[in-house]
């Protein structure tokens, strides 16, 4: 297209593809305009059943609530699980995605919990101490409890195993029936975004994470 002559830099036609530009010069493509490909970052409020997945033959996927330009180079950046609700980060920055879910980040992560059973007098020290799950060698991290009534809590947890607050409070001898994730490092989710719904990170969000 560009020996063609369709490409423009400027009002000129640039017919040599080494032609070096700068940010500021505009390119145009059959007299549109096009944009360098830049890094971009979204938080989605996760509906129940929505999957954390790319592509889903049963359910939706997270990424088929994003309404974006080149939608199929984003990635999803910590996973929830399909009955898991609130704060999903999504991405097309791979080394930021690392950042955020690679284990050595130390990057906290809040739940809002309710309990199928009432909440017991030990779990506090219990999750301070790191639950061992069932068919892990390793204790969790310790976790932080605030309790909010007879079932429900609020989860400060620093990891991201699979299941893990289900499987935290399975160990404890209790079960999950609603979770909800409210805030992931220093990004905290947007109060005013519906379930569905997502809006772009700012700029000092997605410095957070760096």
């Amino acid at each position: 297209m560009v020996k063609a002559g369709v490409v423009c830099v400027g009002d000129n036609p640039c017919t040599n593809p080494a032609n070096k530009i700068t940010s500021d010069q505009i390119v145009t493509l059959d007299g549109s305009i096009i944009s360098a490909a830049k890094d971009r970052y979204f938080m989605l409020n996760k509906p129940a059943g929505v999957v954390s997945v790319t592509k889903d033959h049963q359910h939706p996927t997270a990424l088929s609530l994003i309404f974006e330009h080149r939608s199929e180079e984003l990635q999803i950046a910590g996973r929830l699980d399909i009955d898991t609700t609130g704060l999903l980060l999504i991405t097309n920055d791979g080394k930021w995605n690392h950042k955020l879910t690679s284990p050595r980040s130390d990057c906290r992560k809040i739940y809002q919990v309710t309990l199928a059973n009432p909440i017991g007098p030990d779990y506090t020290e219990k999750l301070a101490e790191g639950v061992l799950l069932d068919g892990e060698k390793h204790r969790c991290l310790p976790a932080v409890m605030e309790q909010v009534d007879d079932h429900c809590l609020t989860l400060d947890i620093a990891e991201g195993k699979y299941h893990q607050v289900k499987r935290m409070f399975a160990a404890l001898g209790n079960h999950v029936v609603k979770l909800h994730r409210s805030k992931v490092g220093g990004i905290v989710l947007d109060t005013s975004l519906a379930e569905g719904d997502y809006r772009p990170l700012t700029a000092s969000e997605v410095a957070c994470i760096r």
